[in-house]
């Protein structure tokens, strides 16, 4: 390929040297380098790649991309573009032939709800026959071939590859989560998405976007480039998004789903056990009834927007119903249980996700409801009082614990969560297999244990190392063992 035509699109100018040159490979990790290939120079939250133009060049670079002036007189043909994060996400998307036009994307974004609503719709689709491919947190995809996923949305050189594997392979559709960090850093840039689904919106990662505007507007990114726009209405920020796009943003359909606003897609009739829950619609004069096996209200929004694109996209009612009535998610609401109690695992790792677990099983506990809980260091350390007030306020017993610390302090974590606490039904366990382990012990007939936070994660981030962590295995090992 030659260096003119991996830049189509992008809007630049040759400092120096050639643009019709031939090139082997992009990159924008200068040790990854080979000799022919493309750099380029992007500023990250901890490096910036400017730095590195000329570890590129001796590594045999024929072609750097800079978005500032770089000090180094390079003999190598120097390309200036005003945003080098789009140039990657346009040039990555040349170089892999366009992979994403060739494929049915569906977006998801919103704090929570994303990934169990990547899975309702992996399942329905396939259920219906089609090969799909998943971009997510826990995991990615490719039909029923699993690939580690180290991020929720990976850089657009990677999903750009990502795409293309899954062309290659004749994947239908590619459901993928969309997170504002993606959306912020234009790692999903000049893609356009067949569907964007909006869940929810409640205060995370304002650590990364300062303001909760911010925050908001990363999201709405995702529905300027996506076709058909599918939103939560009872969410304040799904009426916004809804505002915002017929107010700026010409040719989208919107389709608005609720349980409680009036919308053309109303679940009624909603019935929530230990078992699962049970809700109808009201689609084109007809009643749909569809039922989950995992509890929660919140879960039935995340029915509602998946359904929604089923029925958009043909796909028949008995069909959704037999998808969604077998939906496991790794780590959101896993129930472990034994004759005596049960244990809970889940991902919610906000105030909003830890609300909705525990409000949750409150509903169904028939005994005590005990909660192990803790907040990840290095992130935004407002919520953490705030979800110890939730945790104590809903639970009956909390025992607060370590999370992902990183490279804070466990115990400083831990006094930030308990800071301002009126309530007096908490311990303090720093070391997370103990404190779970104190939770068990302590489970009598009938309560049930939320172990939050971690999920389907099986690592555990300290300080200065990170270890094996898999709730779902120590939960079982301690029961096992008691």
């Amino acid at each position: 390929m030659h260096l003119c035509e991996l830049l189509k699109g992008v809007d630049y100018e040759v400092a120096f040297g050639e643009e019709n040159i031939h090139i082997n490979n992009i990159h924008y990790n200068s040790k990854e380098i080979s000799r022919g290939d493309v750099f380029f120079c992007i500023k990250g939250l901890k490096a910036d790649g400017h730095k590195y133009a000329k570890a590129a060049f001796e590594k045999g670079a024929v072609a750097i991309i800079v978005e500032d002036d770089i000090e180094e007189l390079l003999n190598c043909t120097i390309i200036k573009v005003k945003d080098s994060r789009k140039a990657l996400s346009l040039a990555s998307a040349n170089y892999y032939g366009n992979p994403s036009e060739k494929l049915k994307i569906i977006g998801v974004t919103g704090t929570n709800g994303k990934t169990t609503s990547t899975y309702i719709l992996k399942s329905i689709l396939e259920e219906a026959g089609y090969k799909v491919g998943l971009i997510g947190t826990i995991a990615n995809y490719i039909g029923k071939d699993r690939y580690e996923s180290e991020r929720t949305t990976p850089e657009s050189l990677e999903l750009q590859k990502l795409f293309n594997e899954m062309v290659e392979k004749k994947v239908d559709y590619c459901v993928m989560e969309v997170s504002s960090h993606s959306l912020s850093l234009d790692r999903v840039y000049g893609i356009e998405f067949n569907y964007g689904i909006f869940t929810n919106l409640t205060q995370d990662h304002l650590d990364f976007h300062k303001t909760f505007e911010n925050y908001f507007n990363a999201k709405l990114k995702l529905f300027e480039n996506s076709r058909n726009i599918i939103i939560n209405i009872d969410d304040i920020y799904g009426k916004k998004i809804e505002a915002y796009i017929n107010s700026n943003v010409s040719h989208k359909k919107i389709f608005k789903f609720s349980i409680e606003e009036a919308s053309d897609f109303m679940a009624k009739g909603i019935s929530i056990s230990e078992k699962g829950i049970k809700f109808s619609i009201i689609y084109n004069e007809e009643k749909l009834s569809f039922s989950m096996p995992v509890p929660g209200k919140y879960n039935v929004y995340n029915a509602l927007g998946c359904i929604r694109i089923a029925l958009n996209e043909g796909v028949k009612e008995e069909v959704i119903q037999a998808a969604i009535n077998k939906i496991v998610v790794p780590g959101r609401c896993e129930i472990i249980g034994n004759d005596k109690f049960s244990v809970i695992i889940d991902y919610a790792h906000t105030p909003d996700g830890l609300s909705n677990i525990l409000g949750t099983v409150k509903e169904f506990t028939k005994g005590r409801l005990i909660c192990v809980f803790g907040c990840g260091g290095d992130r935004d350390a407002t919520k953490r009082p705030i979800m110890g007030k939730i945790a104590t306020e809903i639970s009956d017993l909390c025992i607060i614990t370590s999370d992902n610390p990183r490279t804070e302090e466990p115990m400083n974590i831990i006094k930030d969560i308990v800071n301002g606490l009126s309530k007096k039904n908490y311990i303090i366990i720093e070391n997370r297999r103990e404190a779970i382990e104190k939770a068990i012990a302590m489970a009598q007939q009938n309560d049930i244990i939320v172990v939050a936070g971690k999920g389907h994660e099986t690592y555990q981030i300290l300080k200065d190392k990170t270890i094996e962590f898999d709730e779902k295995k120590i939960v079982q090992e301690i029961l096992r063992t008691n």
